[in-house]
């Protein structure tokens, strides 16, 4: 005879988590509120965008240099974001880590996290100047506070039996995780790190903003002039050629990843 089990027992912490996002997704709608006044919201947008068009090409050689310099921080600061949070990943991840390092790691990374990228680009100019080294240190730290705990989880999400019988035969710590616990984790790291490295291209275009290099100082300047929507409008045809070569070139390696992990051989 089977037994029914009481409604309430159908809901783990996932589920009870989603009915609480939903409801207060909804709840939240009643706090939004507009200016109040009778706006031609439509007619606001198309003359706004009116402006856009067409874009002007004349200042097409200054901002491909300007695209240059805001790629050259995505990377640079990519790779170190990428150094840094493998080590720091290894300290927060509940598989390797013990518990003394495991939660004052974790808490750096909260606080890492808690700073948006603009402030970081900010503290980054008042230390070293307005210059690209800013925008390297600001996107640094950053990409570090979300790489090392994407890196954390994917090895605590990981099989550990290959590293454990390893610990077993007397490996060493850092053998144990070299060749029993990073085969797995190694394809999702790369591709965190592939994700970080687009996300990186679209927020060193933003943090020129506020002096920290790249293009974002062209949309500045742009932006101020109330006759240069026409050369913003050239500045985002390129960052949007840039960041879909990017997209493209990402779907390509992660479907490459995905293939691996199935055991499907890879076409290029």
């Amino acid at each position: 005879m089977k037994t029914e089990l009481p409604w309430h027992s159908k809901f783990d912490l996932l589920g009870v988590t989603f009915i609480l996002f939903i409801l207060g997704s909804f709840s939240s709608l009643l706090a939004i509120e507009g200016s109040g006044r009778d706006l031609d919201y439509m007619g606001n947008l198309l003359r706004f965008t009116g402006q856009f068009f067409p874009p002007d090409w004349s200042i097409i050689d200054r901002t491909v240099e300007g695209l240059l310099e805001t790629v050259q921080i995505a990377l640079v600061s990519t790779l170190l974001a990428i150094i840094i949070s493998i080590i720091l990943s290894i300290c927060a991840a509940g598989t390797i880590a013990p518990f003394w390092l495991l939660w004052p790691t974790r808490m750096l990374l909260n606080m890492i996290r808690t700073i948006p990228s603009l402030l970081w680009a900010l503290l980054a100019v008042v230390i070293v100047g307005s210059n690209p080294l800013a925008g390297v240190i600001a996107l640094t730290f950053y990409s570090v506070g979300y790489l090392a705990k994407f890196f954390s989880e994917t090895f605590e999400a990981a099989n550990t039996d290959a590293q454990k019988a390893l610990r077993s035969l007397g490996a060493s710590p850092l053998q144990a995780f070299q060749f029993g616990l990073w085969p797995n984790a190694r394809p999702i790291i790369w591709s965190h790190c592939l994700w970080m490295l687009e996300y990186n291209v679209r927020s060193a275009s933003i943090i020129g903003y506020v002096g920290a290099g790249g293009i974002g100082l062209h949309l500045k300047l742009y932006a101020e002039s109330a006759d240069s929507w026409n050369k913003f409008s050239l500045v985002l045809l390129c960052i949007l050629f840039i960041v879909t070569i990017l997209d493209l070139t990402g779907e390509k390696i992660r479907k490459s990843i995905r293939d691996k992990l199935d055991g499907k051989p890879s076409r290029t």
